[in-house]
């Protein structure tokens, strides 16, 4: 088929969904009205370990408008299947009112229902819970880890000892909540034996499967609906107990039932990113060639599931060098289960990573990006592939020149302006975009307007607007005149919404949903003898503005209106499809950046400020330029978060986590972000994609933290290894 015209691809259109949004208009989870509903709330643990004693619920039960008082006493047995498909990690995962075990602090150990939020609330705080405590297990450094997973080439050891420059470095990590506006929030109803779940999540078909399985139920038993989500970061990656609790509730009630987790919950209910301690023992010839580097890695995750990441890959390809031994070991705890974060795993190993190379930088006395480009390697060495595309060196020099990058003095505490010391750093990053199969379905009505639904969801970077700017184009219609659809488990399905991998995966089923319908038009017309279109070559015909025509002469078509009326059809319609990346691969998929950041540090108070920063990217056919430069601004604040102010504090005597609000757990407001710029590398990378996308949403923080790092260092003199960078530890 001739190639369409992109008309909506590339243009800087602002969210479809936007006026919605600001109007107050969009539903979130726990705004939809559904007749009847009574409200849950959540009684926690309040021990870090052990087993319920007993659990006294008679003053919860008299409080006026309380319902019901559920807990593992009297809560019916729940089947919970497994469910090999889902994002749960390895392990048994937790089953709320099954038993009497506390295996972390804040496990849901009852829930009550009432017919008001108030009521809900009292009765909540009226249960009392007592305990058999046992010493619970939160301390990173005290806790027996797990065996671990390794990877090596070449021998590591050898080429350390035998390396002219060695750095032993040990980098600490806090961990890191995802704290998105929305909290996590879930109605759920029955009619019968079918259960309907409007739920915060960021895979409907994800948390679909995980319900039916807990409850055993045929797949047509279970619908979930989302539309919209305030806010995920990863944290919606999975079905959380919450949800099964609501849905236990409703079927106990025979009500339906909502229920939000409060801000504290969500420091328990949900995941978190994990806390990391990362060694890095680095080798280096005198001119900045590596020769070795061995990556120790441990990682929290709990006693019940094993959780892992993505933090071994940048360590195994991000630079060229013969010897790496990796290992990377997860450290049971008596906490519940992380989950990822934007940019998962590559985001922790960066700035590991990228603040050794700048340590190596400053011990050779090399420029940090020359020191970059001599590592530069010409293949992915961890499984010897190609690149698809790696412009690194690209966004080297075009960061390099527009950040000013000249203008650096390399050493450090050389700049002062006041009371302020300035400095400049950079560091860069690599994300592996998914990419999982991905159903669409595209109707092309008889009035000309066409209507695409897939089972994905959008939390933020877009979905909506830039799978509307691919349907138009592939259709040949106007933007106001397609309907993007998403957010519903009945809708045809699809994989996480994370990862990066929504561009790549639903945009391509879109697509080729979007040009069977095309080409269904197209044939009509060219075998009807009443269109303009008859005896064309179908090859010949292009479709734009709802029009049919032929390419080489525009005047001679007619309209998807015309046709399909003249042909007496109410629609067109097509199921379209992506079935995931090459296997085997054949290239080496990644997103890269460069981020440079400039910082000014009180020589007094120790207190940092950023002033600006410039992240620099290679990451493929930019479909939406506008949604694209809000996710670039989106993460380098929080990356900025995670350098310089987000710190999870546990009570290690219990697992209480001490600053569970938003006045105690710091996230960046406006006053914390600078100027900031994005640039995109024109390009594509077609490897496997039908829109030659790799996906921004999580490339775009990765390296954010090792930049900053890099330039207080540059700033200061003093490199500090452990995150956030405190006044303190600069005083």
């Amino acid at each position: 088929m001739s190639p369409q015209p992109q008309a909506a691809v590339g243009a800087p259109l602002s969210r479809v969904d936007g006026r919605l949004k600001v109007t107050g208009k969009a539903k979130y989870a726990a705004e939809h009205d559904v007749d009847g509903a009574v409200h849950a709330v959540v009684v926690d643990a309040s021990i870090g370990r052990g087993r319920i004693r007993s659990i006294d619920t008679a003053a919860a039960e008299k409080h006026r408008g309380v319902l019901r008082v559920i807990h593992h006493g009297n809560a019916p047995k729940l089947p919970y299947r497994d469910n090999a498909g889902s994002n749960n990690p390895p392990g048994r995962r937790l089953r709320v009112f099954q038993d009497d075990r506390v295996v972390f602090h804040g496990q849901p150990v009852a829930v009550v229902v009432a017919t008001t939020l108030e009521a809900a609330q009292h009765g909540a705080s009226l249960v009392k819970v007592e305990y058999d405590a046992e010493q619970s297990s939160t301390d990173l450094h005290e806790a027996e880890p797990d065996k671990p997973t390794n990877y090596a080439r070449g021998d590591a050891e050898a080429g350390l000892r035998n390396a002219p420059v060695r750095l032993d470095l040990t980098y600490r990590l806090a961990r890191n909540h995802h704290n998105p506006m929305e909290p996590h929030a879930t109605i759920a109803r029955w009619d019968g034996d079918k259960l309907t779940v409007w739920d915060k999540t960021q895979w409907v078909v994800g948390t679909h499967d995980e319900l039916a399985a807990v409850f055993d139920l045929p797949a047509k038993s279970v619908r979930v609906i989302n539309p919209f989500v305030g806010g995920g970061f990863g944290s919606g990656l999975r079905c959380w107990p919450h949800t099964v609790v609501a849905a236990l509730a409703a079927r106990v009630t025979e009500r339906p039932v909502k229920l939000v987790l409060s801000r504290k919950q969500m420091y328990f209910g949900t995941g978190f990113r994990p806390l990391y301690e990362y060694r890095l023992r680095l080798g280096s010839d005198r001119r900045g060639r590596l020769t070795a580097a061995i990556h120790d890695i441990d990682a929290e995750t709990s006693s019940y599931e094993t959780f892992t990441e993505a933090v071994m890959a940048a360590g195994q390809m991000m630079y060229s060098m013969p010897n790496v031994s990796q290992a990377y070991r997860q450290v049971p705890l008596d906490v519940n289960t992380p989950i990822w974060m934007r940019g998962p795993g590559l985001a922790t190993a960066s700035f590991a990573i990228e603040s050794a190379m700048d340590e190596l930088a400053h011990e050779l006395g090399v420029d940090p990006i020359e020191l970059r480009r001599r590592n530069e390697p010409s293949e992915d060495e961890a499984n010897n592939l190609p690149f698809s595309t790696r412009r690194l060196r690209e966004c080297y020099t075009v960061g390099a020149r527009e950040f000013g990058w000249n203008r650096r003095n390399p050493r450090p505490r050389s700049r002062r302006e006041g009371d302020w010391l300035i400095g400049l750093g950079m560091a860069a990053g690599v994300y592996d975009p998914g990419r999982f199969p991905a159903e669409a379905r595209a109707r092309l009505d008889a009035d000309g307007t066409a209507v695409v639904e897939s089972a994905t969801s959008d939390m933020g970077p877009g979905t909506y607007t830039a799978q509307t700017q691919v349907a138009a184009d592939a259709l040949g219609l106007t933007m106001r005149t397609v309907t993007f659809r998403l957010g519903d488990s009945l809708y045809p399905p699809t994989g996480p919404h994370g990862g990066s991998a929504t561009m790549a995966s639903v945009g391509s089923a879109v697509v080729d949903a979007c040009d069977k319908v095309r080409q269904q038009a197209i044939k009509l017309a060219v075998e009807d003898r009443e269109s303009p279109l008859y005896g064309v070559d179908a090859d010949d015909v292009v479709v734009r503005g709802g029009r049919l025509h032929v390419r080489s002469n525009p005047t001679r078509g007619e309209t998807y209106r015309s046709l399909l009326a003249r042909n007496d059809r109410t629609h067109l319609q097509a199921d379209g499809s992506y079935t995931g990346p090459p296997q085997p691969a054949r290239r080496s998929y990644h997103a890269y950046n460069a981020t440079f950041a400039e910082v000014a540090v009180d020589a007094t108070l120790g207190l940092v400020r950023v002033r600006r920063m410039l992240g620099v990217y290679d990451a493929g056919r930019i479909i939406s330029p506008k949604l694209a430069e809000s996710q670039a601004f989106g993460g380098i604040v929080g990356g900025i978060g995670a350098a310089l102010l987000e710190h999870t504090v546990t009570d290690h005597r219990d697992g209480r986590i001490v600053n569970a609000n938003l006045a105690d757990y710091l996230v960046p407001v406006n006053a914390d972000v600078p100027e900031v710029k994005a640039i995109y590398l024109d390009g594509e990378d077609n490897d496997g994609n039908a829109l030659g996308v790799k996906g921004l949403g999580e490339v775009v923080q990765v390296g954010v933290a090792a930049a900053i790092g890099n330039a207080v260092f540059n700033a200061t003199g003093r490199r500090v290894r452990e995150l956030p960078i405190t006044a303190e530890a600069l005083l």
